[in-house]
């Protein structure tokens, strides 16, 4: 999608001479040639490994009794260190490809040897340990080799993670989740940091607003969605505020921060809708989830598409909604969309005017 627009963006100054056509094309070859580009044959790699990594493991499984034990353990072994070897050699000759498909065989391995040597010495434990041993092997393995596709592993076995200790939470402790799913998070934003791997980011993210989730559920009341609505609100205006002291360290990571966070916001504002029984209480969240949409598409509106697609889609949905629950006859319905839309047209009016105050004002200091 961004290299569509690259390219359209580049075609368009060529044509205005902005700059020449052969800048223009060393620019797109040079986007091309980052390692961050997307590939047909990095994913079609990708593909293989696992699809080898699960023949072996079935060829195991389908002639384990047949197999010594000894033959068992040192052929997982081999397996495991053979594919950490291989991805070690071939990045050091520089190809990263063909190493990250070693090293996610090696992974994946290592996660079938914990099942193979548990059920052979019969060694106790659950699949919820099982799966933070494995865990934690990616987690090293990634900060070894500096691997991204290794890096996607632990934040998916993050996920594995959270959800065998929450499907066995009658016999476990309660309380590991509301720390351990942020702590797998922050680990798998390091390591995003470390290997460049810049879209595994949104799995830890996307485990931090599913522990948001968890804790709801374990305190279903109006006061758990709330928190959870404020600290949407803050850590969106951290992300999208200028003045923010966090604002430059959001942005080196790119829309994914404002955008979450503001989802969290949306989500805590969407829960408090079914905790409130009443028209009154309705009609406040309501007009609080108007203001939260509108302030999304104004301060984030230019820069970050995601939260303005959001901040639309939210503004949408609640102007509905208000007006199928809080207002009953056509009159009372379209004297609700005419308010609506001139308080949505004097904002749409401040914004426009601060925008261009604040070109001009730049164009100034430019001269």
């Amino acid at each position: 999608m961004y290299r569509g627009r690259l390219e359209r963006d580049l075609k368009l100054w060529a044509t205005q001479g902005l700059i020449d056509v052969e800048t223009a094309g060393r620019l797109l070859r040079e986007y091309d040639s980052r390692e961050s580009a997307f590939s047909v044959g990095r994913v079609l790699m990708m593909i293989a490994a696992l699809l080898v990594a699960a023949a072996m493991l079935l060829l195991v499984a389908a002639n384990w009794d047949v197999i010594p034990r000894i033959v068992r353990l040192v052929g997982v072994l081999a397996l495991i260190w053979g594919a950490y070897l291989a991805g070690g050699l071939l990045i050091a000759r520089g190809a990263e490809r063909l190493a990250a498909a070693f090293l996610m065989l090696g992974t994946l391995a290592f996660g079938g040897a914990i099942a193979l040597v548990g059920q052979m010495y019969h060694l106790s434990g659950d699949t919820f340990q099982a799966m933070l041993v494995w865990f934690a092997g990616a987690v090293v393995a990634a900060a070894l080799f500096r691997s991204g596709a290794v890096a996607a592993i632990a934040g998916f076995l993050a996920f594995v993670v959270a959800g065998a200790h929450w499907t066995q939470s009658y016999s476990a402790d309660e309380t590991v989740l509301l720390w351990l799913m942020p702590l797998m998070a922050v680990i798998v934003i390091l390591l995003v940091r470390y290997s460049g791997a810049d879209r595994v980011r949104h799995l830890a993210y996307l485990l931090l607003v599913a522990w948001l989730a968890y804790i709801y559920g374990e305190n279903e009341t109006p006061g758990t969605a709330i928190a959870i609505a404020a600290f949407g609100a803050v850590a969106y205006l951290l992300a999208a505020v200028p003045q923010s002291p966090l604002h430059a360290l959001a942005r080196s990571a790119g829309a994914a921060p404002a955008f979450y966070s503001y989802l969290v916001l949306l989500l805590g504002l969407l829960v408090l809708h079914a905790e409130f029984n009443g028209v009154a209480d309705r009609l406040f969240v309501g007009i609080v989830t108007l203001g939260a949409a509108i302030a999304g598409i104004a301060l984030s509106g230019k820069e970050n598409g995601a939260v303005r697609y959001l901040g639309y889609a939210a503004f949408a949905a609640e102007t509905l909604y208000l007006a199928s629950e809080t207002i009953g006859s056509i009159i009372g319905t379209s004297g609700f969309f005419l308010v609506a839309g001139l308080v949505v047209a004097l904002i749409a009016w401040a914004v426009i005017a601060l925008e261009r105050r604040l070109s001009n004002a730049e164009a100034k200091v430019e001269a």
